[in-house]
Order: structure tokens, then sequence, then C-alpha cells
């Protein structure tokens, strides 16, 4: 099983092409299969008035509001092919992450970039989900905050966006309230994949809730993964183990910048570290099917044991449990044969120690 590591740059630049050059290198250098940045204005997508989370207030202060903070953090659409053809000359993916119709376009548009992330807070946003199922190829849903009613309203919405019968107009309430049928699901397989999330920064681990992963891909039978906020390796080695697909996680330059989401990242060490442990729990699960491995079967002789005799056997003396033991290595007759053995006559005479 081959699981998608992406590095989640985010924000994590600060607002400096510099900055997200350097870090397509250290994604690059770490293992990942792609780096992801996010695209946004913050105009857009955020009111004048509105509130800083806890976790932002904590890493950045309260002087600025939230719209300031996320305007300083805009990279401009020369900035996004830049970085874009950088990930190109690196040979790694560069995806991220639209927040308002506007960085869609750019990204899907301009940059022809096929693969769409929903962000947690997007999620209810179902015309900002539809507009995005039909400029995608693939879209990966993340699930932070959402309860399994929500997910499913937006795997509806990208079910309607991806059937070609639906183009020029928008669901009803009345097509939104089923479940989701088979139908849906066959349209959403192959191009949806979900992520558990915690939308904190840091998320505790206690609160990662990994069954909730494989509830999700239980009831809609989609591919899943698990988008990482907590500390360490831990949430996505497990993840990986219960069947995660992909896997993203946020990193830095240094934890020590201020950001809202620095102190929540790996450092360029750490992300290469991470994405190894993942590599490694991945090989590690092997392909199912139980039997020898190459580089044990060396082994197998020296580890097992034949009959031999257990004291010196006269010729035409039966077998008895008293004169047969078993010892290394597993060259001679195999310990199965004892029962066939038992009560019957030696052939020859056999010395102590001796295989039969």
């Amino acid at each position: 099983m081959s699981v998608y590591v992406i590095a989640e740059a985010g924000v994590n630049h600060n607002g400096s092409l510099s900055t997200a050059i350097d870090m397509v290198d250290v994604a690059a250098a770490g293992g990942a299969d792609a780096v992801k940045f996010q695209t946004f204005k913050a105009k857009a997508m955020i009111q004048e008035a509105a509130p800083k989370a806890e976790y932002q207030v904590a890493a950045t202060g309260s002087t600025q509001s939230q719209r300031e903070m996320i305007e300083s953090l805009e990279l401009s659409a020369d900035a996004h092919v830049a970085i874009a053809q950088h990930c190109a000359s690196r040979n790694i993916r560069f995806l991220s992450t639209p927040f308002d119709h506007e960085s869609l376009e750019l990204l899907t548009n301009a940059l022809g970039m096929s693969t769409i992330k929903i962000p947690s807070g997007e999620v209810t946003n179902l015309p900002f989900v539809l507009d995005i199922g039909r400029r995608a190829k693939d879209v990966i849903l993340s699930t932070g905050m959402c309860t399994m009613k929500e997910i499913e309203l937006a795997l509806k919405v990208l079910a309607f966006s991806f059937d070609s019968s639906t183009v020029g107009r928008l669901p009803s309430r009345a097509e939104l309230a089923s479940p989701l049928s088979d139908v849906e699901r066959s349209l959403l397989v192959g191009r949806v994949t979900v992520l558990q999330c915690t939308t904190e920064y840091p998320a505790p681990i206690g609160e990662a809730n990994l069954r909730a992963m494989i509830a999700i891909r239980d009831a809609f039978g989609l591919a899943v993964g698990y988008s990482d906020h907590t500390l360490g390796s831990t949430a996505a080695i497990t993840a990986v183990a219960l069947g995660a697909t992909m896997i993203e996680k946020h990193f830095t330059m240094d934890k020590k910048q201020l950001g809202p989401d620095h102190r929540a990242s790996l450092e360029p060490d750490e992300l290469k570290s991470y994405v190894q442990a993942i590599r490694d729990v991945t090989s590690s699960m092997g392909d199912g099917v139980k039997a020898p491995s190459s580089s044990e079967k060396k082994n197998i002789d020296i580890a097992r044991k034949s009959i031999v005799a257990a004291r010196r056997i006269a010729k035409g003396e039966k077998f008895t449990t008293e004169n047969l033991t078993f010892k290394r290595p597993g060259t001679g007759r195999q310990p199965i044969e004892f029962f066939e053995l038992l009560d019957t006559e030696a052939a020859r005479a056999y010395e102590e120690d001796e295989q039969i």
C-alpha cells in the first residue's frame, strides 16, 4: 500500500516568496510526494470584524484582526506561478488549497491544477464545494469540525457536480435530503479522498479520533486519510496502520517564527524523519500473505529441528518416545514424521545424537 504524503507549507512562508521557494526544497528533500500551500484573498474570505481563533491569538497576539493577519500572508498570482515552476524543477507536486472563488480560478485556470483540497472550514460552504467539484478532476475533503451528516452533504454536492447530466443547474434541497446513494457513491470513488482532521493547532493527541477515519471509510466506501495537526508522529503512524492512503502534515522553517501555524508544525529535520517513519510503517505492512520472507528462508534449517536418536538405537529396535528426540538443524526427517516412526523397527543402528 502506497501512502501519499503531503507536506503542508500552508501560510508558514509568512508572505515571503523566497521562503516559500525554500519550503519547496525542504519538502522535496524530506521525501514528501507533494507540497501544499494556501491560496486566498483575505477580503473575499473574512469579514473585517471577524475574531481570531484562540490558537491564532496565542501565536500572533491580538493587535491585528484575523483579516489583517491573513492579508499579510497572501501570495500573489505571480508568486504562485514561480512556486509551481520550482516544484516542477524539484520533481515534487505543487498543491494549494483555495478559500474563495477567485483563488479557485487562479489554481484551476491559470495554473491548471486538477486536484483541489477542500479545507475543513469550507465543507459546509456547499456553493463553493459545488464550484470546486465542477472544476477539479480529483478532490481531497478535509473534515475537521464536521459531523457525518455534514460530510455526507458535501459528498452529495460533489457527486452532483461530477454528474454530467447536472451541468448548468444547481441542486435542490430535496436532492440533498436523501442519504448518499450507490449511484452517487460510484461517481465519487477514485476521485475523492476524505481526511479525518481535528481543527486545532496543535490538536490534542487524545482528540485525534482515528477510528472516525475508519467510520468514514465504511460509511461512504471512499479512500481515507489523515490531516495531522498533533505533535509528533504517533497519530500519523497509527493512521497508516489503520488504512490511511494519504497523510498531510504542516511544516515550517522555524517553529519560533511569528505566525498562526508555526507552533504546530515540523521543522525540516523533523519532517524528514516523519516522512521516513510513514514509509517504514507502509513497508512493514507487507502484502498480507503469510509465508517465509526472502530474508528468513536461509534461517529455516538452522532454527528448526530434525528427529535424532536420544541414545544408541540397535538395528531392528523399535522407535519409541524414549529413544527419539528433536534437535537442530532441521536438515533431516521433520518432526511431523515422528508419529509414523513410533513402533516401527530401525532399518539400521544409530548412534546417540545421529539424525534418523
